[in-house]
């Protein structure tokens, strides 16, 4: 035991370090999808990963220069039996659903890959994040959304678990979560300062406390409308990377945006990102070099009032991923070592 827990930290150091080198060689990106709506009570959210899949994606991330492997959907199984547990529906739905995405990305992130988890709801963070850190302990978490997603089953209005994912995760809230059952394979591996929130603009009176008694660095829109996005994302960076260099998990909820630039969505909110806002958050991850793991979640095409709003969110979604990824504002462009000059043929071709 005793030479166990000598060796611990330094597993964790080798870990780190091997995570770290990793990410700055990684060139190629893993797909995989989580077609889920469990953590919540409208069905549609399922269908979001073809949805964002039929916009292009792997269209638009091969023109990048990267390698795209797309490993489809993982396959969850309803349970015949899970009885609320106090308010809370589908505990054990959600709780087996996230341990399957758990290690699926874990295993796209140790093979060298950056990994992004299409989904399904914003529960589906609880595994996504986890899975994450089993590859990179020292990772930190940048969450893009209107909702903190902070509750507790003790504070939760709905009781709906998309809105508890980040309590899963924080250690300083372990003993404010019950023994939620299903969950008994993950315990909370990260402090309040491996997070900010960006975009915020409908918190829970519960979320409110834990935000302000915690300390945890949050932006909300009247925040980015005073500051400027620039600013945000500077106090962002020097929060999370100014002490170390480390991994980057983004999660970003599609209803971090305005809805009528997202409207098929669960829980929209009015005063949400701009387009430009958006991307800008995006374009400064990736500049970072440290971008590993992102979810983008929350879109549901059966909430677009007609076709063309469902391309729109699903098509924003593809920009998102895509910003983040490389694709920048100036396009995509073949290289050139030189501007051209004119010759004899061309010459003779004006004639």
């Amino acid at each position: 035991m005793a030479l166990r827990r000598t060796l611990a930290p330094l597993f964790r150091t080798q870990l780190t370090i091997a995570c770290r080198q990793q990410q700055h060689r990684a060139q190629s990106v893993a797909i995989l999808g989580a077609p889920f709506f469990k953590g919540q009570k409208r069905r549609g959210v399922e269908h979001g990963p073809k949805a964002i899949r039929d916009a292009g994606l792997v269209g638009r991330l091969s023109s990048l220069d990267y390698p795209v492997h797309d490993f489809g959907d993982l396959n969850f199984q309803d349970l015949d039996k899970d009885e609320h547990f106090m308010h809370v529906p589908f505990p054990r739905t959600v709780g087996r659903a996230n341990q399957l995405l758990s290690s699926a990305v874990s295993r796209a992130v140790g093979a060298g890959h950056t990994c992004v988890m299409l989904g399904g709801d914003h529960s589906l963070a609880i595994g996504s994040v986890e899975g994450h850190a089993q590859q990179c302990p020292n990772l930190c978490l940048i969450w893009v959304d209107a909702h903190a997603d902070i509750n507790t089953p003790l504070t939760s209005p709905s009781g709906n678990l998309h809105g508890q994912s980040v309590a899963f995760l924080l250690k300083e809230l372990r003993d404010k979560m019950p023994d939620i059952p299903g969950f008994s394979w993950m315990k909370p591996f990260l402090s309040s300062t491996d997070l900010v929130y960006i975009g915020l603009r409908d918190v829970d009176p519960g979320e409110h406390y834990i935000l302000k008694n915690l300390g945890i660095q949050y932006f909300t829109m009247r925040d980015i409308d005073r500051l400027g996005i620039h600013r945000v994302m500077e106090v962002t960076f020097d929060h999370l990377l100014a002490r170390k260099q480390r991994p980057i998990h983004l999660s970003f909820d599609i209803d971090a945006f305005d809805p009528s630039l997202a409207p098929a969505t669960g829980t929209p909110v009015n005063g949400g990102l701009t387009y430009r806002e958006g991307i800008y958050i995006t374009e400064e991850i990736h500049n970072t070099g440290l971008l590993s793991v992102m979810d983008l979640v929350e879109v549901n095409p059966a909430l677009g009032s007609n076709r063309e709003a469902v391309e729109a969110t699903a098509g924003l979604a593809v920009d998102v991923i895509a910003s983040s990824l490389g694709q920048t504002r100036e396009g995509a462009h073949v290289a050139f070592q030189e501007i051209p000059s004119p010759t004899a043929d061309t010459e003779q071709l004006r004639l």
